[in-house]
């Protein structure tokens, strides 16, 4: 079916890159998008987040005007839906649940302009279900069409799961290389949805069910967070044997079917911190394993902190006189991973937060963003460049492996107490 225009429903990490993208394929897209900033910087042409080529990317599809954004859905031919989907406390306490509000409301917001023929994708990363559960609201909202869920393949809406699987850095290219796993609710809903993703995606488009598509994605991240839990955990325990960790992965993975990951301050994102608790929460007896690796990743920035805190009491005891308030403790990186402005779920900014609470003064260097977020503002805290963090710190923590750090490894080096939470010094 031909897909003249395009709705984009969330504009973030995600949604705008991918509407960009389409864009660029001479394909009109509207972006929608609650914020309404966002909206009008896009307008302008412009970005809101970091993320490589994406600003000349979305500058050319504004001129060009195969894009624009607005703060309510218009009609199109396919809806592709990017929000966030959080955690939320339950009644139980459990704070390891998908809060599928906002998969709801926009699913809520772009209903009135559905009409038959029309495809609605999921994109976000979601628990198993999600997809059947957004085509009951949209069925709710309008009953006047017919959904995949009561009338199969005749239905007058088509309903499919897309999840992105991009690295942030590398989003551009990786929107049109990856292959996509495209799950419909039914076969003809895959198959159309296939067609829409066929416009920009060069990888291979690869068919299945919505509640297949929905956990590969988990699963993906689930598998790559397990890994990490055995590189994070063992570097605890170098770390207990005096041994360095960098040259014990380095030496391990000479065996040619040995590939440790790098340890870090903890795993952030909101992929591979939360998706894994997706398949815990739907199958808690079953998911041991998974449920013990996002365990030890969730443990690592207090092991961070410990050391942070280790650091401050050696100078103490070097010093007796000294108040907690006479030291500064230097954090680089705030960042969930190098090179990006991302915040969400980041180990690095929990670690930062915690150390400002240890009452001494904290500077935050982090090179992507231009103010510190709401978390850090405290009396103690300020947002600092390298150079001043490396005259004035007593202990300097580095929590991302940022490039610019990489630049100055001499230079961070030379610093009598350095915690390396990422590896940048070998």
């Amino acid at each position: 079916m031909p897909f003249n225009t395009i709705s984009m429903i969330g504009l973030g990490y995600i949604g705008l890159p991918t509407a960009a993208v389409f864009a660029s394929r001479r394909t009109q897209v509207i972006g929608v998008d609650i914020d309404q900033e966002a909206v009008d910087i896009i307008n302008r042409g412009e970005i809101h987040i970091v993320e490589p080529e994406l600003d000349m990317v979305v500058h050319a599809a504004v001129k060009e005007g195969y894009l624009r954004a607005t703060t309510t859905p218009e009609p199109a031919d396919a809806y592709l839906v990017a929000v966030p989907t959080p955690f939320h406390t339950d009644d139980n306490g459990q704070n390891h649940k998908a809060d599928l509000k906002y998969i709801k409301a926009a699913a809520q917001a772009l209903a009135p302009q559905l009409q038959a023929g029309n495809l609605v994708v999921l994109e976000s990363t979601s628990p198993v279900g999600a997809t059947e559960q957004m085509a009951g609201w949209l069925a709710e909202a309008r009953p006047d069409l017919t959904f995949p869920q009561t009338h199969g393949e005749a239905s007058d809406i088509r309903i499919a799961h897309c999840p992105e699987r991009v690295l942030p850095g590398h989003v551009i290219r990786e929107l049109v290389q990856n292959d996509r796993v495209i799950g419909g609710m039914t076969p003809k809903c895959a198959q159309v949805a296939c067609e829409l993703y066929q416009i920009v995606v060069e990888g291979e488009c690869v068919p299945t069910t919505a509640r297949t598509a929905e956990m590969a994605k988990l699963t993906e991240n689930s598998f790559r967070d397990v890994n990490i839990a055995f590189a994070n955990e063992l570097s605890t325990i170098a770390h207990e044997l005096e041994i360095n960790v960098w040259e014990l992965i380095e030496l391990a993975n000479r065996h040619p079917r040995v590939n440790i990951l790098s340890p870090g301050a903890g795993v952030g994102g909101h992929c591979i911190a939360v998706d894994p608790w997706f398949i815990v929460d739907a199958c808690p007896e079953q998911a041991q394993l998974i449920r013990t690796a996002r365990e030890v990743n969730d443990a690592k920035p207090g092991w961070v902190l410990g050391r942070v805190s280790e650091a401050l009491e050696v100078l103490h005891r070097e010093a007796p006189d000294a108040r907690r308030k006479d030291l500064t403790v230097a954090c680089l990186g705030v960042a969930f991973k190098p090179d990006i402005d991302d915040l969400r779920e980041s180990p690095a900014l929990g670690v930062v937060e915690k150390v400002v609470a240890l009452g001494g003064n904290t500077l935050v260097v982090e090179p992507n963003i231009h103010a510190l977020p709401q978390a850090l503002n405290a009396p103690n805290v300020q947002l600092a460049g390298l150079d001043e963090a490396l005259s004035q710190a007593d202990v300097v923590c580095v929590l991302v492996k940022h490039k610019p750090f990489i630049q100055r490894v001499a230079d961070i080096k030379q610093h009598s107490n350095v915690i390396d939470a990422v590896g940048l010094l070998g």
